[in-house]
């Protein structure tokens, strides 16, 4: 277990801003940060940092919490996984007490997966470095490709032994079950023919060079292993299978080395190969991944997008196939992001390119050659087509096929407009030829819902008209009020219950001076009141212990003392109000009044109108008790009319409050 003193530690160093902005690309909004929820797919940024709370919101999942909640949510780690990620990160040393060996049983399969994946990393790397054949084979191979120590160091790249389990048997001689080898990938178990009943064991990765893929937070996923024999039955390359942690479909190779730049430069190179990125990398060109030798998917797209919504894909200067291949830059399109693309020359690919040329001649090129992704297809298509005419028609149908993938229709007028140009032909036909496929996509689109519908009709209940669960938010209101100004020294006005010299009820203002959560704490006591909400309640208590003993309370320092749903239920309280803030009101001349200049105003209406509420729904019962009896009721009635008298005065009080 981690050491409480190293947990602290990490709280205090740990600011939320710069871990999420390793994610998500930030931008400042007045006090806080915004940007694209990495939850969802959305086009408007629904997400909000706040530095001052440290704590984030994202309003279209409805999650939230502190830094550890992010990574939490984010990259799926345990609470320990998150914590050492974050002393990592801001290199604090990390305390550990001794674990039990049944503790250690209990360590959750995933964990055993990165942990496996994190060893077998080590291990190849000190093949590369350190033995013979690493260095003869493994290191030579990569250092004729050009890359330096410090490249290789950086990007974990390593070696496997040409031995059928060398691997295998040696991380069982260090404790790792096979179970854990398998699900990984790293080993392959089959049944032996010769042997009935026993497992043969082999390296999936026996005699390749490796290259590391990492996760967007820098954990070790799998692998990608190419053979350096002519082998003519081996596949050249060979990728970790798919797994509890490695999904092929949403990792970038490259991703964890260059999302800072990509967010910096607001822009990411997409290239085809392992030592596309490393060179390119080298050279200089940081914002620069790869698809890891699968077809580009949306969840690799939006991966990028939370960083940059400009992508710009690299060509072989000849690659085979580059009509095909524009194909899946449509996908990009559907996802609302600007791509561009770029051709080296013949015979040059990002790879050699870099390799060859300055830093600066591969930034000018890059500059230069850079062609918007609708006009760059037009051109391309226009050449092919030449004087046929039937070629010509289908080469339209294709880029207008493009333009319809893009959401804005802003953009998709100026490329049609373009393409009209370029293609020498009627912009009408074109937009009535966007149209047909549009009417297409909607009937399709509308087929699927019918359907579906149909599927459900059975079992669809009339939904509900939505109720607004009035205590539910007061107790909500107390919670902010509490986290917000728990602290702050107050003049109150206090309501006493007195008979005037006609015999009637008034109340009359007493002042009287003290901090939030006491005056919150008396007049909750002094009513009989108990929040109702188990985690309000929770939430409750827990903050009247901290701003009881705590002369500087710290939200911060409380939050991670909560347990992470709380952590959650706290964060939503607090950045309810900044949810507001992503309108941007000021813009629009209207000016929302601080909750700060009018505390003690805030706390007696919060209070007055649970007090009022309480009485009503009390006023409801003693009413449904009298329908419900036949004896005598005039008791009951007569303390309806108490409470109705109490009712009416502590609603005039609301209204003088409110006015």
């Amino acid at each position: 277990m981690i050491s409480k003193s190293t947990i602290d530690q990490v709280y205090e160093m740990a600011r939320v801003e710069e871990v999420i902005g390793d994610f998500v690309n930030l931008k400042k909004s007045g006090s806080n940060f915004k940007g694209l929820s990495p939850f969802t797919d959305e086009r408007t940024p629904s997400f909000m940092v706040s530095p001052v709370k440290q704590i984030w919101k994202d309003f279209s999942s409805g999650k939230g919490g502190n830094v550890v909640a992010f990574l939490m949510e984010h990259e799926h780690f345990t609470y320990p996984e998150a914590i050492k990620y974050l002393a990592k990160k801001y290199q604090i040393e990390v305390e550990e007490t001794e674990q039990s060996d049944e503790q250690k049983e209990q360590a959750n399969e995933r964990e055993s997966l990165y942990l496996v994946s994190e060893y077998a990393k080590e291990y190849y790397e000190g093949v590369l470095w350190n033995t013979e054949p690493g260095k003869a084979v493994g290191l030579s191979y990569f250092k004729e490709r050009g890359f330096t120590e410090e490249t290789i160091r950086l990007f974990g790249l390593g070696y496997g032994l040409d031995e059928w389990d060398a691997f295998t048997e040696q991380a069982l001689e260090k404790g790792y079950q096979l179970d854990y080898l398998e699900k990984t990938g790293l080993t392959i178990v089959k049944d032996d023919p010769r042997n009935p009943g026993q497992k043969r064991k082999f390296d999936r990765f026996k005699g390749r060079v490796l290259f590391t893929i990492h996760s967007l937070s820098g954990r070790v996923l799998g692998f990608g292993g190419r053979i350096l024999g002519n082998d003519k039955k081996a596949a050249k390359y060979l990728n970790s299978p798919e797994s509890e942690i490695y999904h092929k479909s949403k990792v970038l190779y490259g991703i964890y080395f260059a999302k800072q730049a990509i967010a910096r430069e607001d822009n990411c190179y997409l290239v085809e190969g392992y030592t596309d990125v490393i060179q390119m990398y080298q050279r200089g060109i940081r914002n620069v991944v790869a698809s890891s030798g699968t077809a580009l998917t949306p969840e690799q797209i939006r991966i990028i997008s939370r960083l940059t919504k400009n992508i710009t894909v690299l060509f072989d200067g000849d690659a085979a196939g580059l009509r095909a291949s524009l194909r899946g830059v449509d996908l990009i399109l559907e996802q609302g992001m600007n791509v561009r693309i770029c051709t080296f020359p013949a015979g040059e690919d990002p790879d050699s390119f870099a390799k060859n040329n300055a830093y600066e001649d591969v930034v000018l090129y890059l500059e230069e050659n850079s062609k918007d992704f609708i006009q760059f297809k037009t051109s391309l298509l226009a050449k092919e087509a030449a004087n046929d005419p039937i070629k010509k028609a289908d080469t339209i149908r294709d880029i207008v096929g493009s333009i319809a993938k893009v959401p804005d229709r802003i953009k998709r007028e100026i490329y049609v407009q373009q393409c009209a140009a370029m293609m020498n032909i009627s912009e009408e036909v074109l937009f009535n030829t966007l149209a047909q496929i549009g009417r297409k996509d909607f009937q399709e689109a509308s087929k699927r819902r019918n359907q579906e519908t149909k599927a459900f009709e059975v079992v669809r209940d009339t939904p509900a008209e939505a109720r607004v669960d009035v205590q539910y938010e007061l107790e909500r209101k107390i919670i902010e009020i509490l986290l917000l100004y728990g602290k702050e020294m107050e003049e109150f006005e206090d309501l006493v219950l007195k008979e005037n010299e006609e015999g009637e009820l008034v109340l009359e203002p007493e002042r009287v001076e003290a901090r939030v959560y006491e005056k919150i704490y008396l007049d909750l006591q002094e009513d009989e009141i108990e929040l109702t909400h188990d985690h309000f309640k929770t939430i409750y208590y827990r903050l009247m212990e901290a701003l009881n003993e705590k002369e500087d309370f710290q939200i911060a320092e409380f939050l991670h003392e909560l347990d992470q749903q709380l952590v959650n239920d706290v964060s939503s309280i607090l950045m309810e109000e900044e949810k507001y803030n992503l309108h941007n009101w000021e813009r629009k001349d209207i000016y929302p009044k601080e909750k700060a200049r009018t505390i003690a105003q805030l706390v007696s209406e919060t209070i007055l109108t649970l007090r009022c509420f309480l009485i009503k729904k009390r006023i409801h019962s003693l009413q449904q008790d009298t329908e419900e009896k036949t004896e005598d009721n005039s008791e009951v009635l007569e303390e309806i009319v108490h409470y109705l008298q109490l009712n009416k005065l502590l609603n005039n009080k609301l209204n003088r409050v409110l006015s």
